[in-house]
């Protein structure tokens, strides 16, 4: 039981500051990179539809 109050009052933790600037790096990267992505996206489904096909 000691165990796990300490492990509930530990600080060392991410704080919530360090999660949301990695939001904020990941959402700016798929708004540069959305029409790359899109792309890329179309392609697999096209190739997965194309072998479908052929199964």
């Amino acid at each position: 039981m000691k165990h796990w109050k300490r492990f509930l009052t530990e600080e060392d933790g991410v704080g919530v500051v360090e999660i949301i600037l990695i939001l904020v790096v990941l959402i700016a990267l798929v708004a540069i990179f959305k029409s790359r992505l899109t792309a890329l996206v179309q392609r697999v489904f096209q190739t997965i539809d194309s072998s479908a096909g052929r199964i």
